[in-house]
């Protein structure tokens, strides 16, 4: 099946070859292209993409607005894509709190063309993309600025069982579904079961969220 993807980037030049790269695969089409935000979230309505890359500063409207509006769409907007946010590390706090807003993971901009291709067909497929570990770092460095919100989403790890709990500490510490099945002694299908049910009972999308989610309950910590 063929993964449909829009770029959303205010420098041409990047654009141009992003979509050179992606539209060089079988398996990727590029759909189209927008300058800033506010095209971006546009041309998602009208082209119905499945993954959109996203720049996080661009004029008119930056790329955190834009993913907030492409995955909590207004009434009668049904489509939601998943959404790769496109960074540099001097906007960090962005990406935190884009994944917050429910973007499946970020991307620096100057990965190598394999990384790239590599990122779109993961979030494709319906995971996130925490397996570098500057994510881990960066969702760490930013759960240790904020408080713990010690409230209302701790309470929701109270409807989750004691191995889902285990395995949501292990998903959060950024750890790979084989690598969780390797430390509680499972068979990796059944750590796949224990994540999605995981993401169904707490109401969250993928493993990115159930990331941040774990570290704003006080499930982990920082520096752990």
């Amino acid at each position: 099946m063929t993964t449909r993807v829009i770029i959303v980037d205010d420098q041409a030049m990047v654009r141009a070859g992003f979509a050179a790269l992606l539209g060089a695969q079988s398996d990727i089409d590029v759909v189209g292209e927008a300058a800033n935000g506010a095209q971006g979230v546009a041309l998602s309505r009208r082209t119905r993409p499945d993954v959109v890359l996203m720049d996080v500063r661009m004029p008119e409207m930056d790329g955190l607005e834009a993913a907030r509006q492409m995955l909590t769409p207004s009434p009668g907007v049904a489509h939601r894509p998943r959404v790769l946010m496109l960074t540099t590390f001097d906007v960090d706090d962005y990406v935190y709190e884009a994944l917050r807003a429910g973007a499946s993971g970020f991307l620096l901009k100057d990965a190598p063309p394999a990384d790239l291709i590599a990122a779109v067909r993961v979030v494709a497929s319906g995971d996130a993309l925490l397996a570098p570990s500057v994510t881990r770092r960066l969702i760490a460095d930013f759960a240790r600025q904020r408080p713990v919100a010690r409230g209302r989403p701790a309470l929701r790890l109270k409807g989750l069982t004691e191995r889902e709990t285990e395995v949501l500490t292990l998903v959060a510490r950024g750890r790979s579904n084989a690598e969780i099945a390797s430390t509680l002694v499972l068979a990796e299908q059944t750590v796949k079961t224990h994540v999605s049910r995981v993401l169904t009972k707490l109401d969250l999308r993928d493993r990115a969220q159930a990331v941040v989610f774990a570290y704003e309950a006080g499930l982990v910590t920082p520096g752990e």
